[in-house]
């Protein structure tokens, strides 16, 4: 297994497990992100995401994609929108790798910490930060806007 750096050449296939882990979250109608938005907001201008993906044989298997938070209360933290690892490599490590680079990334970086959200049905996910001692928290709710309901404002 090799960690590395996500580079623009890998957006293709980091959509792919993007669409894989929207089937197995029962939401694929969800994602609606262009490869051309998805690569501009990683690689363009000013890109606002990093990720480390990890390959075997050439093929990546899974990453963990971050951007910047502010939080007020809190200061910058790394906000982790995805770990993802397709379903035939979990179990096998991959997982463990990339958090463990996304937190030494935290460290390195000086971040006051990590957040994420993860499923209240998904166990596996719940297992995986409970080794980490992770705070998983109830009573906050997910709110948004899509692209449709801001256009008339």
């Amino acid at each position: 297994m090799n960690l590395r750096i996500a580079k623009k050449d890998d957006c293709p296939r980091l959509l792919e497990l993007v669409h894989e882990l929207a089937l197995f979250e029962k939401a694929p109608q969800e994602v609606t992100v262009t490869l051309e938005e998805f690569e501009d907001a990683g690689f363009g201008n000013n890109p606002v995401w990093k990720a480390f993906v990890v390959e075997v044989d050439n093929v990546i298997v899974g990453f963990g994609l971050y951007y910047i938070r502010y939080s007020t209360w809190k200061g910058c933290r790394m906000y982790l929108e995805d770990l993802i690892v397709t379903e035939s490599w979990r179990g096998k490590g991959v997982g463990k790798m990339l958090f463990d680079r996304l937190v030494q990334e935290a460290r390195e970086l000086g971040f006051n910490g990590m957040t994420w959200q993860v499923l209240d049905w998904n166990e596996p996910a719940i297992n995986f930060y409970k080794k980490y001692e992770a705070a998983i928290e109830a009573g906050w709710l997910n709110a948004s806007l899509s692209k449709e309901q801001i256009l008339p404002y």
